[in-house]
């Protein structure tokens, strides 16, 4: 069948949390309680990520591992890890729920999907006890996929490795990775998307990779906001996706599209 099956959504700045700020504010709290400034920019920039890999790719930036230096008086170790994630977890888990509502159009659109035959399945950086108040929250307000997979079943490996792509694609017997449309908000949603030989799709408006909330993004003008999409739009190509979306709702004409291509014998990553 050369057709799209199934669609698998990333959680936090793709189906819920427009801006993805459940996690950034905790990891900009957990460096600062270790005496360490981190900027927003920082923060996000290994968004999507297995949360304990997000804090080593942190310490890993050059500015931030010479101020770790700087302050501790040596490079950090794998003990620095474990201490500022059992620190993030907590932090993260007593506000979580409060960052459940699914993104403006989400609700919609995953209907449509599933009038037209589609499997919704989901991945995240999260972890399973992370992701229960979540799933619940966000069920109880109007989404909720076929199946959500964490790397706690892929034996904590995360993006952007492809497993967790893969066990979704086991539970809901999805035929073929080119028949699967991953959709993602961050560089490492994409990466995990080219991993698994999907069709990876970049959505911008509430993307983590934007950085803006609901609020910010609606007061910026024109000119602002169409500056604010090429950027995401670049980094999401330059990081490999096949395309780009503006917002959720444009994804069923997106598969119309990939269908098409499908048709006349195109994979992912060959357009």
């Amino acid at each position: 069948m050369n057709r799209i099956e199934g669609v698998i959504l990333d959680w936090a700045g793709t189906a819920v949390d427009f801006g993805c700020f459940a996690p950034v504010h905790a990891f900009v709290e957990i460096f600062k309680a270790a005496g360490i400034a981190v900027t927003m920019d920082e923060a996000r920039a290994p968004m999507g990520m297995l949360k304990k890999d997000h804090i080593r790719a942190m310490l890993d930036m050059p500015r931030i591992k010479s101020a770790w230096k700087d302050r501790s008086g040596s490079f950090h170790d794998e003990n620095d890890v474990e201490k500022l994630y059992s620190q993030f977890e907590p932090l993260l888990m007593e506000s979580i729920e409060q960052y459940a509502d699914p993104i403006p159009g989400v609700v919609e659109t995953v209907k449509k999907l599933r009038a037209d035959g589609l499997k919704i399945g989901s991945t995240t950086g999260y972890t399973n006890s992370m992701m229960r108040p979540v799933v619940e929250a966000a069920k109880s307000k109007g989404y909720s996929p076929d199946t959500w997979i964490t790397p706690d079943s892929t034996g904590m490996c995360g993006r952007p490795y492809p497993y967790m792509i893969f066990r979704n694609m086991e539970s809901l017997k999805l035929s073929a990775s080119h028949n699967v449309v991953k959709v993602g908000d961050t560089l490492s949603d994409i990466k995990e998307g080219v991993s698994a030989g999907v069709w990876s799709v970049g959505v911008i408006t509430g993307s983590s990779q934007m950085g803006l909330s609901f609020e910010e993004f609606s007061s910026l003008s024109e000119s602002e906001r169409n500056i604010a999409v090429k950027r995401t739009e670049d980094a999401f190509i330059s990081a490999g996706a096949d395309f780009t979306i503006n917002k959720i709702s444009d994804l069923p004409l997106m598969i119309d599209k990939i269908n098409g291509l499908l048709k006349e014998g195109k994979r992912p990553g060959t357009v």
